[in-house]
């Protein structure tokens, strides 16, 4: 049994799978777990360059997320955070946003403790038997976004081709900007409306708790389309939309440019939490609901059992 990408759709389900006591191996193209829960460390403390925060409604996931409380690497942020717009900036309140002091990738190294994950290792291709890079396998789930997905994909696994094809993404940049002191006003994260270029923009201080001057900028999804060839090029403009944002008078001292080319699906509007077919393909992840961390958790927990199920 083999789950392709170790962000946490695929731990999840990985995880339910060895629970169960089917052998199962993660093959993960990255150097490192986490997936969209990507961090990365910039002179010395972790900023999150993929989700922002998450949110909980499910007692199931609730669950998981007291464990990670308990082992102190997550905790509540803020229920409230700005909104600007052509009216001004406004105040938004909803449900308790929360983060991670190492790290989102820290919840899903968390989660794989004990499972074999190969890092590094690319999947080239799946195809029917089910059989991964020629090597046969009992069944292949691809926890990824379907169009990395729909490149793996044998044209004659018609099922998951189909479903694949469904699915619908939209790009972002995702801009880290370190300045040389807090020099903004409060905000915690603001979501920025009908703006060229930025969509979210969140103070990596507060959130990590550390007060630290960086702030993390996520693009628009029109805006990223045309810098994805040369992503690098647009820090210019995304940290020059953020100083008018806030006002801040000193440009970054650095500032680090990430690329997400299927960073957030359209939101599923069926009922299937994933796909499972009979040639044995499944597909997990965020495209099976509403675009957020805690859809990804279950979507590869509920593929992993019914995966559990099918191979007893």
């Amino acid at each position: 049994m083999v789950v392709v990408g170790a962000g946490i759709a695929g731990v999840a389900c990985a995880t339910e799978l060895a629970r169960s006591g089917i052998p199962v191996r993660v093959r993960e193209r990255a150097r490192v777990t986490g997936g969209r829960l990507a961090s990365r460390r910039f002179e010395g403390r972790p900023v999150d360059l993929g989700a922002a925060y998450f949110t909980v409604d499910d007692p199931d996931f609730a669950a998981v997320v007291q464990r990670w409380r308990a082992a102190g690497l997550a905790g509540e942020w803020t229920d409230t955070l700005v909104a600007y717009g052509p009216g001004g900036r406004a105040e938004a309140t909803g449900p308790m946003r929360w983060a991670a002091p190492r790290g989102l990738r820290s919840l899903v190294e968390h989660l794989a403790e004990g499972l074999p994950v190969t890092h590094d290792r690319p999947v080239t291709t799946v195809e029917p038997g089910p059989r991964v890079d020629g090597g046969e396998a009992k069944a292949v789930v691809l926890a990824m976004p379907g169009p990395q997905a729909a490149r793996l994909l044998d044209p004659a696994l018609a099922g998951a081709t189909r479903a694949v094809a469904t699915q619908s993404w939209s790009p972002a940049l995702t801009v880290v900007l370190h300045f040389p002191v807090r020099c903004w006003p409060d905000f915690r994260g603001a979501f920025v409306n009908d703006h060229p270029v930025l969509g979210l923009v969140c103070d990596d201080g507060d959130r990590r708790g550390d007060r630290a001057p960086v702030l993390v900028a996520h693009t628009t999804a029109g805006f990223a389309a045309r810098h994805l060839n040369q992503p690098a090029a647009a820090h210019p403009a995304v940290e020059q939309a953020v100083r008018d944002l806030l006002g801040l008078p000193e440009p970054a001292v650095s500032a680090h440019v990430h690329r997400w080319t299927c960073a957030t699906p359209a939101a599923h509007t069926g009922s299937a939490t994933y796909h499972l077919d009979d040639d044995g393909i499944g597909l997990a992840g965020d495209a099976f609901g509403r675009p957020r961390v805690q859809t990804a958790w279950r979507s590869g927990r509920d593929l992993g059992r019914a995966l559990a199920a099918r191979l007893g």
